[in-house]
């Protein structure tokens, strides 16, 4: 067989039959359209029911505004329902988490990936570990830390805090930075050290520039992660004027009209598809690791 023959489903000879060709076109044309209705189609549906008004909605849910729009419901759900404070406050939260682990993981993953201390494999392999631990077996020990936090002599509760110091502890982010890392040019690092570049100099001036790409991964994922998060902010909290959307809005249901509550959801959800349409290019980028080329 020569290199460059290719094995599929269909033999080569068979796509050059117009029938073949013209049928797999039609059945990729069908799947990305089952693709784009099941991915886009929930979302596209609040954002039209975030302007119907209420009756229409439970009437004719799939029907495009059989009434007219009511964009009145929007202003209602920042002002009434006071969203704009929640969403200030989910802003403060997904910002501070973002820092939080993007030190952590970047600055763990240097030590380990480029620094390469003598425990170094022993420290991965505890970091994976964490991994195997489900999340939920760590709230009780987690909650009891940041009520009576060791050294500060103070309870973090109801301060964003609570909220942004365990987000740090991402052991994904972690290793997902070391293997990145591991991957850059090592010849870069020795011709640095030869220059007299000492380890911050070289995480700062060297490492950190070449790790764009990884570095947008880990940012969506952090700020999304932060954004959805709902129980542990509820746990540590509790004074609604500190809650961000994901909590409040469940709360609020029960006192607003179905049309603002909609059109609340519609607003939150604005911000993550903005993070992602915006870092889209980074993201793909830097999903596949292939940032760092050797040569």
């Amino acid at each position: 067989m020569s290199k460059g023959t290719d094995r599929g489903l269909i033999a080569p000879t068979d796509w050059k039959r117009p029938s073949v060709k013209w049928t797999t076109r039609i059945a990729h044309l069908a799947l990305l359209a089952c693709l784009a209705v099941a991915g886009l189609g929930p979302m596209l549906w609040l954002l039209k029911a975030a302007v119907t008004p209420t009756q229409d909605t439970l009437r004719q849910p799939m029907a495009l505004w059989p009434n007219g729009f009511d964009f009145a419901n929007l202003v209602e759900a920042w002002t009434r329902v006071e969203l704009d404070k929640y969403f200030f406050n989910t802003l403060a939260l997904a910002a501070g988490s973002w820092a939080v682990q993007l030190v952590v993981a970047t600055t763990g993953g240097f030590a380990l990936a480029v620094l390469r201390p003598k425990i170094g494999k022993a420290i991965s392999g505890a970091v994976l570990a964490t991994l195997f631990v489900p999340s939920v077996v760590l709230l009780v020990p987690l909650y009891l830390t940041v009520l009576d936090p060791p050294l500060l002599g103070t309870s973090l509760l109801n301060t964003f805090w609570a909220v942004w110091l365990p987000a740090g502890a991402s052991a994904f982010n972690v290793l997902l930075m070391q293997r990145f890392f591991a991957n850059l040019p090592r010849e870069i690092f020795e011709a640095a050290r030869v220059d007299g570049a000492g380890p911050y100099r070289l995480f700062w001036s060297i490492v950190l520039p070449m790790s764009r790409p990884i570095i947008g991964v880990v940012s969506v994922f952090a700020v999304i992660a932060s954004w959805k998060d709902f129980l542990w902010p509820m746990l540590v909290l509790p004074d609604p004027n500190l809650q961000p959307l994901s909590v409040r809005l469940p709360i609020l249901q029960q006192f607003v009209e179905l049309d603002v509550f909609l059109a609340a959801l519609a607003i939150s959800s604005l911000i993550p598809i903005a993070l992602f349409l915006v870092f889209q290019r980074m993201f793909l980028s830097g999903a596949s690791l292939g940032g760092a080329v050797k040569g």
